[in-house]
């Protein structure tokens, strides 16, 4: 019988797809609203792999997926039939990961069990007493996974006074602003047509993380004009009725490319920002920060956030206990990465056009939390 197949993507890492046959009728009687698979639970090698499921339905169909390390696909089998794809990468900790995918017929839910074994060994090494839940290593296709990232898109002068338009993957002419290549993600920065356009992406912007041990390995580009940066700001934050500062900024790593290699990182609240010089803030030179690639690292608890370059501390701030005037990060927040062109800090001493185009290269973003 022949099939339709959708896929939508919804808040929270959870996938929905959903199947309908050509002579699907609302009417149907109800033992019509019968799904039936060829399995009820399947496991998958820690090195990754995939299994197959057959689906018999006599109607309209869908599914929930619990976790986004599990990968689904739909197709149709060499006799017409519905087969479900279940795969899912290399396990990277020695824990067994367990989901489950949720078929939906009517209001009738079907439940298989999905499980994965465990690595011999961490293959991301986690802090003492942290846990990896969610990593994107950049070594998959050509764009960003959109089930993780979104670009923003906002033309120059948004904010800062920064002179890029940040676009949505490419330029008017066609050209990247952001890609993966090589096993990186690449943040591209250029002129074209008089204008400089750049990306700004923002992985997970609606569910973030709450605390947590959180890394990504850069190089940062060279240049006069040059702002790169690994940040985070709330989720689904009201900007009217919680404006900045009081909603609260996390900077892991900021640099301008007209002070070169030095490197900083600030908390921005209600009682401490830089609109009035009060920021918590600190700055340190790295040796080859532009040209060379270097961990930049937040652990960020209900009590301290620290930050780190290739594990040396950057800042520290504890939480003084007074409010959400002094610590309101103790909600979720989402990571920025951005490479903006000029502003009032990135183009302080000028910038200079001759450098374009330029890149911030990321190796890869990691997530860890407590057990």
């Amino acid at each position: 019988m022949k099939k339709n197949i959708f896929l939508m993507l919804i808040i929270g890492f959870v996938s929905i797809i959903s199947c309908s046959s050509d002579s699907d009728d609302d009417n149907n009687s109800s033992n019509q609203n019968v799904l039936t698979c060829s399995v009820e639970a399947v496991t998958i090698a820690a090195e990754g792999g995939e299994q197959t499921v057959i689906v018999d339905a006599a109607r309209e169909w869908g599914l929930n997926v619990s976790d986004n390390w599990i990968k689904t696909n739909v197709v149709s089998g060499d006799k017409g039939e519905t087969v479900l794809k279940i795969s899912a990468d290399v396990n990277p900790t020695t824990r067994k990961r367990e989901g489950t995918i949720t078929f939906m017929v009517g209001v009738e839910r079907k439940m298989i069990a999905v499980s994965q074994e465990a690595s011999a060994g961490d293959i991301y090494p986690a802090p003492d007493g942290y846990d990896l839940v969610w990593h994107d290593e950049f070594e998959v296709g050509s764009e960003l996974n959109a089930d993780y990232w979104t670009h923003e898109v906002q033309g120059s002068g948004w904010v800062n006074n920064e002179l890029q338009n940040y676009v949505n993957h490419k330029s008017p002419e066609g050209r990247n602003v952001t890609e993966i290549r090589n096993g990186s993600l690449m943040i591209n920065c250029f002129k074209e047509n008089g204008k400089i356009y750049s990306g700004r992406v923002y992985a997970n912007v609606n569910t973030g993380w709450q605390y947590g041990y959180i890394e990504a390995r850069i190089k940062l580009p060279k240049g006069k004009g040059t702002w790169p940066a690994f940040w985070m700001m709330p989720c689904n934050n009201d900007f009217g009725a919680n404006p900045w500062p009081k909603c609260g900024e996390i900077d892991i790593m900021e640099e301008v490319g007209c002070v070169p290699n030095e490197v900083s990182s600030s908390l921005h609240a209600e009682g401490h920002n830089h609109t009035n010089n009060t920021q918590v803030t600190h700055a340190m030179t790295i040796d080859k920060a532009e040209g060379e690639f270097h961990v930049y690292a937040i652990e960020w608890t209900k009590d301290n956030i620290t930050t780190y370059v290739d594990g040396k501390v950057q800042l520290s701030y504890d939480n003084d206990g007074g409010g959400v005037r002094n610590w309101p990060y103790d909600k979720p927040f989402y990571v920025i990465l951005n490479l903006a062109w000029g502003g009032s800090w990135g183009g302080m001493s000028g910038v200079d056009e001759n450098v374009l185009p330029v890149a911030m290269e990321i190796d890869y973003v990691r997530v860890f939390q407590k057990k």
